[in-house]
């Protein structure tokens, strides 16, 4: 397991002050000390698992490539199993930036104060989700809500996706008088617990579910790719405009890399050439600037639902 760069600074610290005080070797301690720096010398990177894994790791091997060659700095590709653990990862410094989505990216910055939202997708600031449907139920695309899928079988994305779960909860309970999601349908809802909206769009086109809510970009990507996802669903709805996805850096980035680096790493995000590898990590065609405060939206729901504690 890795730990955090953070921590190890710190026990190189504690073995040089107890070699010292007991009257070890000098040298040994000074090897302690230099074999820990070296290890700090690396940016670890990580993602939301919103696709297959092993689809992910090629795509931000290719963004971690880039920020190296932009930095200066050797950065790797950290897994998070889901979106939890991504949050974890980030919060006990095992990873220094993330591409998180809306509502992780809150409760990521909420555990880590001075943690900064410093980039998303030129689309993030306008994200939405599609409600899509297996089409053996015979629904079509409306621009009114279906309440007909009130007595079908529903899934949604992870339970800490923005666009899987938490924005379309907000708007089934928006357009049903305020019921929650599992008062209101005939059939309590399901999660994707892993493959994150891949799995959603599969549940749905297999008829293991009528019915889910998914992200537009990978909805959108998948019809164009997958011919089992375009021949068997439908998308019957699209929910308002909200901010997602971004990318979240930890504060202590300051002091291992010296002050000055979280601008440095938001002009290396900004400066990805559009239709490049780098970007094909997030499914972007380009990065803008971010920051805490445009994320508020995404908080106030989640509080207000009571999925984080205001």
């Amino acid at each position: 397991m890795l730990k955090s760069s953070l921590f190890r600074v710190g026990l190189a610290a504690v073995t040089t002050l107890a070699l010292v005080g007991c009257g070890g070797d000098p040298s040994s301690s000074d090897t302690t000390e230099a074999s820990s720096s070296e290890e700090t010398s690396t940016l670890y990177l990580s993602a939301i698992p919103d696709e297959k894994i092993t689809d992910q790791k090629a795509k931000f091997d290719k963004l971690a490539e880039y920020l190296t060659g932009k930095l200066g700095v050797n950065t790797e590709f950290v897994f998070s199993k889901d979106y939890a653990d991504s949050v974890t990862k980030f919060k006990n410094g095992e990873v220094h930036l993330v591409w998180f989505g809306g509502l992780s990216g809150v409760q990521a910055r909420m555990a880590v104060p001075g943690s900064q939202a410093i980039a998303q997708g030129k689309a993030d600031p306008q994200y939405k989700s599609y409600i899509i449907a297996n089409k053996s139920t015979g629904l079509q695309p409306s621009e009114e809500f279906p309440l007909a899928i009130k007595d079908m079988t529903f899934t949604f994305g992870s339970p800490g996706s923005t666009s899987g779960r938490l924005m379309p909860t907000y708007f089934i309970m928006q357009n049903n008088g305020g019921v929650t999601p599992d008062e209101w349908f005939a059939t309590k809802p399901g999660f994707q617990m892993s493959g994150g909206h891949v799995a959603t769009a599969n549940a749905v086109a297999d008829g293991t579910y009528q019915v889910g809510g998914i992200n537009y970009k990978t909805y959108d990507s998948l019809v164009e790719s997958d011919p089992k996802i375009a021949e068997n669903t439908v998308k019957i709805w699209t929910t308002p405009f909200y901010a997602d996805y971004n990318f979240t850096i930890h504060p202590e980035v300051e002091t291992v890399f010296g002050e000055g680096f979280i601008k440095k790493v938001q002009a290396a995000l900004v400066a990805a050439p559009e239709g490049s590898d780098a970007l094909k990590a997030i499914n972007r065609e380009s990065i803008i600037p971010a920051k805490n405060e445009d994320f508020d939206g995404i908080k106030d729901t989640a509080v207000k639902m009571g999925l984080i504690e205001g």
